[in-house]
Order: C-alpha cells, then structure tokens, then sequence
C-alpha cells in the first residue's frame, strides 16, 4: 500500500477515503500516528524549522517598517535630495545593533537561537538596506557625482564598522 500523508490537526497520517474510521476505530490518536509511520522527532523538526521561519519573516516586517520611519525621518531631517542621509543613518544604526547583539549572543550566551533568528536576521535583516545603498551609490555614479558616491561608499564602510565596534564594545562594557 502506497503512502501519502495530509496534515491533521498539525501531525500527519496516511490518507484514507472513510476518515471516520479514524474516530470510530478505538484506537488512540498517537497509536494511530506511531503505527502508520508518524515520527515524532521527524514532526518536532518540522515544527521548529516553520517557527523559526515565522519569527525570522515576523522580524523582517518589523524591520522594514522601522527601516522605512527611520530612513525617511533621517532624509527629512537633511533636507539633502541628492545625498543618501536616511540609508546611511539606517545601515550605521544596524550595524551597531548588531554588533551589540552578536557579543551578547557569542560571549555572553543571553541571546537564544530562536531571539537571534528573530532579531538578527529577522528584525535588522528587514532594517538594513544595504542593496539600498549599492543602487544608491550606482545612481550616484550614473549622475556623474563621483565625489557624493565615494563619500557614501566611505561612509558606510568606515562608519558601519566603526558602529559594529561601538556596539560590541558597548555590551561588553554594559555586561563585563
């Protein structure tokens, strides 16, 4: 007999054409699952691959709403049409979450998987632009504003390592 397996109130079982022999037969729900095939271990694994994915694709929502607030409130603030202030703030801002969360979780052990998932590739995965940052310095360059593209370029290379660093330092200060 063939298998093919259907959700059933979140576990899997063999697909039949009489699903009420299910419920009439006497037979428990985990017998049933345990003796058609069901492994627990299989499911749990499962399960904890779709959570983490929510919670990355939850984080990344947030992220790109904070990223979008941020950004603008920043290029508003610069009255600049032509300079980049809002990626820049966002992606040196980033960097240092970052680099606060990555001591916490690597030398501290505060951060579990599950929150770095949420936070780090979730939440400043969503908030970071840095494709935003590559198409802006392309355009730059397009426009003939060498100097405007260099200083962006710099800006978020120098800037965004040096706030990696100050978040870094920053938590093993806080938490030494």
């Amino acid at each position: 007999m063939e298998r093919t397996f259907g959700l059933y109130y979140g576990s899997f079982y063999p697909n039949h054409s009489d699903r009420r022999q299910d419920f009439t037969s006497g037979v428990t729900r985990f017998d049933y699952l345990s003796t058609m095939g069901f492994d627990p271990v299989h499911h749990f694994l499962v399960s904890q691959t779709l959570r983490t994915l929510f919670l990355i694709g939850t984080g990344g929502f947030i992220g790109s709403i904070f990223r979008y607030l941020l950004s603008g409130w920043v290029q508003q603030l610069s009255k600049s049409i032509q300079f980049p202030f809002g990626t820049l703030a966002v992606n040196i801002v980033g960097c240092a979450l970052i680099g606060l969360l990555s001591h916490l979780a690597d030398q501290r052990g505060v951060v579990s998987g599950e929150t770095r998932a949420f936070l780090m590739v979730g939440i400043l995965g969503g908030f970071t632009t840095f494709s935003a940052f590559g198409n802006e310095t392309m355009n730059l360059l397009r426009d003939g504003e060498l100097w405007l593209a260099g200083g962006n370029i710099v800006g978020h290379t120098v800037l965004g390592l040096a706030a990696v660093w100050v978040g870094y330092s920053t938590a093993y200060l806080l938490w030494k």
